[in-house]
């Protein structure tokens, strides 16, 4: 799916009031890397991305470290990730999947799911 200027855009087809939840482990490049220059904290909710660098349909989800308020460039610490339960999502889900983490088009990271909650 494309829109006609090109733009990236967010699923919004909710399936469900439930929301998903996982726990993975999130790497954020540093800013030499092209990442951000800035730590992410509770309630952070980049674009996530499950296609590659071309594609455009981005998920809502909220991120939220375990056992630290910080998340800083360069570092992979474990998170909580809440997911708008929208269509075509849970299709992209299983342990071990690995997807692109983005503000806008800018790649800021990785993270990988560990296990569902």
């Amino acid at each position: 799916m494309k829109n006609m200027t090109g733009a990236f855009y967010d699923n919004l087809d909710v399936v469900s009031d439930t929301p998903i939840q996982i726990r993975a482990s999130l790497s954020l490049l540093t800013s030499e890397e092209g990442g951000r220059s800035t730590p992410a904290t509770y309630k952070f909710r980049p674009n996530h991305n499950f296609g590659n660098s071309e594609n455009i349909n981005f998920f809502i989800g909220q991120i939220d470290p375990i056992s630290t308020e910080w998340i800083h460039p360069g570092e992979t610490k474990d998170v909580t990730v809440t997911f708008m339960n929208v269509r075509g999502l849970k299709e992209e889900l299983y342990v071990g999947r690995k997807w692109r983490i983005q503000m806008g088009t800018l790649l800021i990271g990785y993270a990988v799911i560990n296990e569902f909650l």
